[in-house]
């Protein structure tokens, strides 16, 4: 697939856009007093806490009472704010920048599984640094999971931006670095393309133009 023909791109947020380390959120869960780290990667913590609260399920103070049974801690709301948001990095100028001349060239849309609290800190950064009130000044459109109460890599996500934007699958691409995403976006005709460390959504892109030669599936 040649990347001349795209007309849409469809970014995911948290490991395209902006960095994240999840284990730094653990550790600081340990430092809390968390014993059994093992529990992190179960279906209830996951499944019935994670993606419920990305989904907009839960309010952050249902999320908080279900976090705080669950590492059998009793911390304050502010504690685990903190803790839970450990993981997020600053987002990097630069890729502000890419993005910024991107949208000259494109149609660029935001697609994130993300949550009320880690939202509220993303929409700081980006007033207090950059200058944009919210994700849709920077973007054409932002979907967040929590919002729309769907998630990646369910296909009823894809389903509703295709149609929200009457876009082509074959003109559009999505970039995102989780293999499960991308599988699920291809299977509705999607163009994908899988970000993967060590690369950076900078490499991708030369003067705000996807790259001649870009391998798209």
């Amino acid at each position: 697939m040649k990347a001349k023909n795209i007309k849409t791109i469809i970014f995911d947020f948290g490991g395209v856009i902006l960095d994240i380390d999840p284990q730094i959120t653990i550790k600081e869960f340990q430092k809390m007093g968390f014993k059994d780290v093992a529990k992190t990667k179960s279906k209830e913590f996951i499944e019935d806490i994670i993606r419920k609260f990305e989904r907009g399920i839960y309010t952050p103070e249902v999320f908080r009472k279900k976090l705080r049974a669950f590492l059998e801690l009793d911390v304050s709301d502010q504690k685990l704010d903190d803790a839970w948001n450990a993981l997020i990095y600053d987002i990097p100028a630069e890729r502000i920048e890419v993005l910024e001349q991107v949208k000259k060239n494109y149609q660029i849309l935001l697609l994130s599984n993300s949550n009320e609290i880690h939202y509220d800190l993303y929409v700081r950064d980006l007033q207090l640094r950059f200058g944009y009130r919210e994700f849709d000044e920077l973007f054409d459109k932002s979907y967040f999971s929590f919002d729309m109460h769907l998630s990646k890599p369910d296909p009823e996500v894809y389903e509703f931006i295709i149609n929200q934007h009457d876009l082509k699958p074959s003109q559009t691409l999505f970039i995102d670095d989780n293999e499960e995403n991308i599988a699920a976006a291809s299977k509705l005709g999607l163009k994908t393309y899988l970000l993967a460390k060590p690369e950076r959504v900078r490499d991708i892109f030369e003067n705000g133009v996807l790259k001649p030669g870009l391998e798209i599936n």
